[in-house]
């Protein structure tokens, strides 16, 4: 089924939560509400789900408006961060609590709730209780709760924020091939970048109860239309420069640019992976510190008579040769978004990526048109 959220408000008082947000989401999709935290996302979410009322705006689900249809009508299943499940119910009753709601006989109940206990890996745990289960089991019970009564859209609110780190990748891995196997259409609410990314065949970018960004995940991250966007997604290195003529100036650190564009204060948006560095004792920055994050590296320098700049290479990077506290290197920004400060006079411009052999170039490009 498709769903179509058109200009959607929700106030709190004198709060705006949610701000004219549009966006649909295609059959079979699998799309994340990606964004900081109190931004809307959960109201948005709370509003599709019918457990919110919008005060302005329409929600579609499969070709009807269900603004005003109860949300134990609306055929949704939804999974809280929290799980919130029943503690005095064993794994298999609280599976089938929907579907004993729904009046389902009892056969027909008991076959459904063994085939999810099958699919979620839940085989030989039926008659434990909550408090007898890992929190990632737990997590599993929950979705299976929501999936039992064959609802038309999933939604999940933050639903894997209660459990560590390692948990959650494996959490992660295992919604998405059961996505895959099940094919119901979800929307997920995360502020986590990666797990948007790994999991969505779209992200929608919200900050502040408006829609940034809609578009698929690599879209997002090569696209950006807004420097919101640039600035949350990635590791990035902001920067304020002096933008003359034909440089970029921030320090030391000069970076041509492709246009004259006068005299302008712009901020630099540079991705933590479109930076180069390598060993030159002539060089624009001084290497703090080199710090192993597993298949990466990242390295921390300070710009010559301006701020700190990172970088994150391959652990086996040859260009990390001679790269140690102290040492002085070169800096080679390969891809680069500047967006003016408030005032400026610099046009915007498209995007482009400067090529390794060439002079460096910096795009200047800012709101979309």
């Amino acid at each position: 089924m498709g769903i179509r959220v058109q200009g959607v408000t929700r106030r709190f008082g004198a709060f705006t939560a949610v701000d004219d947000v549009s966006f649909e989401v295609a059959t079979g999709e699998l799309v994340a509400l990606l964004g900081p935290s109190g931004g809307g996302k959960s109201t948005l979410l709370r509003i599709v789900a019918g457990l919110e009322t919008a005060d302005r705006g329409s929600v579609w689900l499969d070709g009807e408006r269900v603004d005003h249809v109860p949300p134990q009508h609306r055929r949704v299943g939804f999974v809280f961060q929290h799980y919130a499940l029943f503690r005095h119910m064993s794994v298999e009753e609280n599976i089938g609590y929907g579907l004993k709601v729904q009046r389902v006989g009892r056969a027909e109940r008991r076959e459904r709730v063994a085939e999810l206990v099958s699919i979620m890996g839940l085989s030989g745990l039926e008659r434990r209780m909550p408090g007898q289960l890992s929190g990632g089991q737990r997590q599993r019970v929950a979705l299976a709760r929501s999936l039992a009564p064959r609802p038309r859209l999933l939604l999940l609110d933050e639903p894997f924020a209660a459990v560590d780190a390692r948990v959650r990748e494996e959490l992660r891995a295992w919604l998405r091939r059961l996505h895959d196997e099940v094919g119901v259409t979800s929307i997920f609410v995360t502020h986590d970048q990666e797990e948007a990314f790994s999991l969505a065949d779209r992200v929608v970018v919200i900050q502040g109860g408006r829609l940034e960004q809609a578009g698929s995940p690599q879209e997002i991250l090569d696209d950006p239309r807004s420097e919101f966007v640039a600035r949350f997604i990635g590791d990035v290195n902001v920067l304020e420069a002096d933008a003359r003529n034909h440089v970029a100036t921030v320090g030391a650190l000069r970076i041509p640019l492709p246009h004259p564009n006068g005299h302008a204060r712009v901020r630099l948006v540079i991705r933590s992976y479109d930076l180069k560095f390598w060993r030159a004792d002539d060089g624009v920055a001084t290497v703090r510190r080199v710090v192993p994050l597993g298949d990466r590296v990242r390295v921390e320098t300070t710009i010559d008579g301006a701020g700190p700049l990172f970088a994150q290479f391959p652990r086996r990077s040859s260009l990390l040769a001679g790269i140690e506290p102290g040492a002085r290197v070169a800096v080679e920004a390969t891809h680069v978004r500047a967006y003016p400060v408030e005032g400026s006079e610099i046009a915007p411009e498209p995007d482009i990526p400067a090529e390794p052999a060439a002079p460096r170039r910096l795009s200047l490009w800012g709101q979309p048109a």
